[in-house]
């Protein structure tokens, strides 16, 4: 790469993270800001415009997701080097970033110099994974998976459904939302159901909204 400085582009939806991201990079002499989006949608844009070395992407914004955007963006280029900024560890979402290609999964509290090293690590095509990352995705992987259905009854659950309403919303039995409500609990390792909804809140497996 010679003297060239790494090309990094900025996407988040809050103006002053993208400050905050900026005054980091500025401080490292190999590096230099090619591009900033404050949507999924800008990104994908930016990204075809100025071939960024390394992108910096939050995982939450509104419409266009910064996964969606990272998917989308690996679709087209699939060298493409992204890394996923998030405030949150989620499982699911730790899951689901590494999945679409991410190179790295870091919490916006991480340091400069964790960041700065990520980014390096990230244009020579090699991944960055905190411990705290992995841990939670050795986890993740370890869990027995839900399936679609199982899925389906614990969004409703999280909503505090009752078992009579759950079937009657997917159009099944009581006696199979029992069924799966036990299954549930059993896989994520929980004694009830408020117990349940907190788990698969905290894990990222379901939203508020679902």
């Amino acid at each position: 790469m010679g003297d060239a400085k790494l090309k990094v582009m900025l996407v988040d939806d809050h103006y002053l993270v993208r400050m905050g991201l900026s005054s980091i990079i500025a401080l490292e002499r190999d590096m230099v800001i090619c591009a900033e989006a404050s949507t999924g949608n800008e990104a994908i844009a930016l990204y075809r415009q100025h071939r960024p070395d390394v992108t910096l992407m939050d995982l939450r914004m509104p419409g266009i997701s910064g996964l969606d955007a990272t998917l989308t963006i690996r679709m087209q280029f699939p060298d493409a080097r992204i890394i996923v900024l998030s405030t949150y560890v989620s499982d699911e979402e730790i899951y689901a970033a590494l999945q679409a290609g991410a190179m790295a999964y870091l919490v916006k509290s991480v340091a400069r110099e964790e960041l700065t090293h990520a980014i390096r690590k990230a244009a020579a095509g090699r991944r960055h994974v905190p411990p705290e990352v992995a841990d939670r995705l050795a986890e993740r992987v370890s869990r027995a998976t839900l399936s679609m259905r199982e899925l389906d009854v614990l969004r409703l659950l999280v909503k505090g459904r009752r078992n009579r309403e759950i079937a009657t919303a997917l159009e099944i039995t009581e006696g199979t939302v029992k069924l799966h409500v036990s299954s549930i609990l059993g896989k994520l390792e929980v004694a009830d159901r408020t117990e349940a909804a907190t788990v698969a809140l905290k894990r990222g497996l379901v939203g508020l909204d679902a």
